[in-house]
C-alpha cells in the first residue's frame, strides 16, 4: 500500500505545477455536479406515486409531499387557467432553474479539464525541447524524459477528471428532463380538472 501511495505521488510530481490547479478543478467538479445529484434527489417527484395524482389534483387534501405542495399552490383561489399556468410556470422556474445554471457551471468545468491538461501537455513538450537544445551527453535523456512525462500525464490526468464528469453531466440532464416531465403532466391533470369543474358548473 505504501508503494502504490509512494508511486502515485510520484507520478502526480512528474506532471510538473499544472496539476495543482487539475485537483483543485476536479474538486470543485465533482463537489458541484453531487450537490446538484443531491438536490435532485430532495427535489424531484417520486414516480411510484403518479398513479395517484389524477385523484390528488381532485381532491389535494389527500396529497404527499412535495407533490401536495404544489398541487395546493397550483390550487389556491385560482379560478382561471390562466393563473394555474402561470404558477406552474412559477414552479417550473424554481426548481428548473437552479439545476439549469449549476449544470452550465458544471459543464465548463468538463470542458475545462482536458484544456488545462493539454496546457501541462505543451508545457511538457517545451520543457523537452529545450532541454534538447541546451543539454548535451546523458542530460539529454533524463531531461527528454522528463518533459515527456509531465505532457503525458497532465494530458491523462486532464482526460480522467473529464470523462467520469461527461457521463454525470447526462444523469443529470436526464433527471431534469424528467422533473419537467412530470411538472408538464401534473399541470396537465390541474387544467383538465378545473376545465371539467367549470364545464359542471355551466351545465347545473
Amino acid at each position: 500500500m505504501e508503494v502504490s501511495l509512494q508511486k502515485i505521488f510520484e507520478i502526480w510530481l512528474s506532471g510538473g505545477w499544472v496539476m495543482g490547479p487539475l485537483f483543485l478543478l476536479a474538486f470543485l467538479l465533482y463537489t458541484q455536479a453531487f450537490r446538484l445529484v443531491l438536490y435532485i434527489a430532495r427535489t424531484n417527484l417520486p414516480g411510484n406515486e403518479e398513479f395517484a395524482w389524477r385523484e390528488w389534483v381532485e381532491q389535494p387534501e389527500k396529497a404527499k409531499g412535495r407533490v401536495k405542495e404544489i398541487i395546493r399552490y397550483t390550487q389556491k383561489n385560482t379560478q382561471s387557467v390562466e393563473t394555474v399556468r402561470n404558477r406552474f410556470d412559477e414552479v417550473r422556474i424554481a426548481q428548473l432553474a437552479i439545476i439549469e445554471q449549476q449544470l452550465k457551471f458544471v459543464k465548463c468545468l468538463v470542458a475545462a479539464a482536458p484544456l488545462l491538461g493539454l496546457l501541462g501537455t505543451v508545457l511538457g513538450m517545451l520543457q523537452t525541447f529545450f532541454g534538447i537544445a541546451t543539454s548535451g551527453g546523458g542530460e539529454t535523456a533524463t531531461v527528454v524524459a522528463s518533459g515527456i512525462s509531465e505532457a503525458l500525464v497532465t494530458t491523462e490526468t486532464g482526460l480522467i477528471i473529464a470523462l467520469p464528469a461527461l457521463f454525470l453531466v447526462m444523469f443529470i440532464q436526464r433527471r431534469a428532463h424528467q422533473i419537467e416531465a412530470k411538472l408538464a403532466r401534473l399541470e396537465s391533470l390541474t387544467l383538465t380538472c378545473l376545465n371539467l369543474g367549470a364545464k359542471n358548473l355551466i351545465t347545473t
